[in-house]
């Protein structure tokens, strides 16, 4: 999977490699600092909640506990 493609190349729904490239990318976009800033304070508490709900449900669901903690939390063991 290319690790990069340029915002603008986000695309969805023409093929499997295209999609998981503009995931990543679209992922990337989202979780930088400023998007995050800007758009956090202006979530409703439900937002936030949702959120939290769906992206745990994904990493619960496809993510060992060894790879949850040492993906997703960045440590050993």
């Amino acid at each position: 999977m290319k690790e990069n493609i340029d915002p603008y190349e986000i695309c969805f729904g023409l093929n499997r490699r295209t999609d998981e490239q503009s995931l990543g990318s679209f992922i990337r976009c989202f979780a930088s600092p400023a998007v995050l800033e800007t758009l956090i304070p202006r979530m409703t508490d439900a937002e936030i909640t949702e959120a939290v709900d769906f992206l745990s449900k994904i990493i619960g669901k496809h993510l060992t506990e060894k790879e949850y903690h040492t993906l997703f939390l960045s440590r050993k063991g």
